[in-house]
């Protein structure tokens, strides 16, 4: 057990963060109550079990941006490098965000200070690999605001997303509420990631807590079950991704508006490979420009080794493949650069006449799947 003197410095720092925070007034209150009973714990040297659930969530409460925001940037003209800079082609999606954007100028040139903006909540449907996080974290650059990510994928219970009871032991928040801790703001774009592969047990209560979410009649008071006081999200912006939007509950998809995400097109693949992918990875494998060049007559192979594949991930894993090898080859000192070419044979390594049994190889050495930005 901690010595009294540990766990009044203890309390001190918790007076002191609560003191820094903006909590609301009621909260505070309360708070100020809670810390006032560990005072008392401790000169009764009665340390206990509640002594740490209620400096846990003390610790917790007075973390949360309770009025912390950050300033929106509606140029279009910015909007517009961003998703050029960082996505090839996709036109109709694009425009679709610049009306998003426009929405949003618009409505704040009409409003006052105190009058929040309900943005839209998008839903980006496609196939993997179409981009559909990307343009999440490319709108949150165009914004300014800050970006977190809640992950649906196998989501077991609405707890996940609302949080436990502090009557439980172990109890915490729920990942709305960690988010924006993580975020350190209450107006961040928060991300709901493929929110169609929940589990199937669990897809009626996770479904009811997104209706909550998302419906800005209800968000402005959203309550976690362990934080047990109203959070206001009316100002966030939420976005969500699916691969099927069968598995979305009718009052959630009402909610929502879609974007559908097309496959791209091989030519598409190719200018992304060369111009997004390979320097990227290159960079990644620590290479410089001189040190891997892949012909043109290369990239056709490249974008469809192993048939026809919707998003660019396949792409994306063979060029880094190519690069993690390259990469070996120099640091072994067998060669100083690569030309990766089906006509003639330019180094020792790689030519037209291994490079299935080499793209074979990569398939087996790159099986995890990362996040990249294009």
């Amino acid at each position: 057990m901690p010595d009294d003197q540990a766990l009044l410095t203890e309390i001190q720092q918790l007076k002191q963060k609560a003191d820094q925070s903006k909590l609301p007034d009621e909260l505070r209150l309360k708070i100020e109550q809670m810390i006032t009973r560990l005072q008392r714990m401790v000169s009764l040297s009665a340390y206990t079990e509640e002594y740490e659930k209620t400096a846990h969530y003390i610790n917790w409460v007075t973390s949360l941006p309770w009025d912390s925001t950050t300033q929106d940037t509606l140029d279009l003209t910015k909007t517009k490098e961003v998703f050029e800079k960082h996505h090839y082609g996709m036109q109709d999606v694009k425009d679709r965000f610049l009306e998003y954007v426009s929405v949003l100028a618009l409505k704040a040139k009409q409003s006052n200070s105190a009058t929040i903006i309900h943005a839209p909540v998008l839903l980006l449907h496609g196939l993997v690999g179409t981009g559909k996080t990307t343009f999440a974290y490319s709108l949150a650059e165009a914004l300014g605001r800050k970006i977190v990510r809640i992950p649906f994928g196998g989501m077991g219970s609405a707890k996940d997303l609302r949080g436990q009871s502090r009557l439980h032991l172990e109890a915490e928040p729920g990942d709305i509420i960690k988010s924006l801790r993580q975020a350190g703001v209450r107006n961040p774009v928060i991300l709901l990631d493929e929110i169609d592969r929940v589990a199937d047990e669990a897809r009626g209560e996770i479904m009811g807590v997104l209706v909550e979410l998302l419906d800005p009649e209800q968000n402005s008071g959203f309550k976690d079950n362990y934080i047990d006081y109203p959070f206001n999200l009316s100002e966030a912006i939420f976005l969500a991704t699916c691969n099927n939007t069968e598995k979305i509950a009718t009052a959630v998809f009402d909610r929502l508006e879609v974007i559908e995400m097309p496959s791209y097109t091989d030519k598409e693949k190719i200018e992304i490979g060369r111009n997004y992918l390979l320097p990227a990875a290159m960079k990644e494998a620590g290479l410089d420009t001189e040190h891997l060049t892949i012909a043109e007559d290369i990239w056709p192979l490249m974008v469809r080794p192993l048939g026809f594949d919707a998003g660019i991930r396949t792409l994306q894993r063979t060029i880094k493949g190519v690069a993690r090898k390259v990469a070996r080859q120099i640091v072994e000192g067998s060669i100083q650069k690569v030309e990766l070419t089906q006509t003639q044979r330019k180094t020792p390594w790689i030519t037209h006449k291994n490079y299935k049994r080499f793209a074979n190889s990569l398939k087996q050495t790159t099986n995890n799947s990362h996040s990249f930005l294009l």
